[in-house]
């Protein structure tokens, strides 16, 4: 349609503020992960690269490949909270990815890390999805207002993706609320 917009404005600072929201969310499960593969790295290098890109670091070569062995560490474990905890690390370094286009699937890149993350939480309490939501909970004021600022800029969270799915679509609500509530400036 003439005059619809396809693409949304993301600066470096934007892209760096859900790449540290990402990290922040994906190293609370870290220890998930390590406790299954405890000579395995690859996930605790995409958090500390994503962590790099976040505090001013280059987004390149770095990051991109650390996602990879992320996901590659993930085929490697004994449990499905452990393969969570791996893809909570790839997004978190894939975050720095986020593409500017006017499409709901974008919202996984901002939020994906959060909600592997409660998923392999749940998942390590016996499939307790109260342990997930207590996740989200924990995961709401690591979003800053910056953050927040991103991600209503896209539309909301699509339909599908199981249970992590939910998850998203849940801490999508929850964000957009607070980006309706917030006052300006904050």
């Amino acid at each position: 349609m003439a005059g619809e917009t396809t693409e949304i404005v993301l600066s470096k600072q934007d892209l760096r503020a859900v790449t540290a929201f990402a990290a922040a969310c994906a190293e609370v499960v870290l220890d998930i992960f390590e406790t299954d593969q405890p000579d395995d790295s690859r996930p605790r290098e995409a958090i500390d690269t994503a962590w790099d890109f976040a505090r001013g670091g280059e987004r390149g070569k770095a990051l991109r490949d650390a996602a990879w062995a992320a996901l590659k560490a993930a085929k490697c474990v004994e449990t499905a909270a452990a393969r969570e905890a791996a893809w909570a690390a790839m997004s978190a370094a894939g975050a720095a990815y986020l593409h500017p286009l006017v499409k709901a699937t974008q919202v996984k890149h901002i939020l994906g890390a959060a909600a592997h993350a409660a998923r392999a939480a749940e998942l390590a309490a016996g499939d307790d999805r109260t342990v997930g939501a207590a996740h989200l909970e924990q995961a709401l004021p690591r979003a800053t207002p910056a953050v927040v600022d991103v991600l209503a800029r896209f539309p909301a969270a699509p339909a599908g993706g199981g249970r992590v799915g939910e998850l998203i679509r849940t801490l999508d609500a929850d964000l957009r609320t607070r980006a309706v509530v917030m006052p300006e400036g904050q």
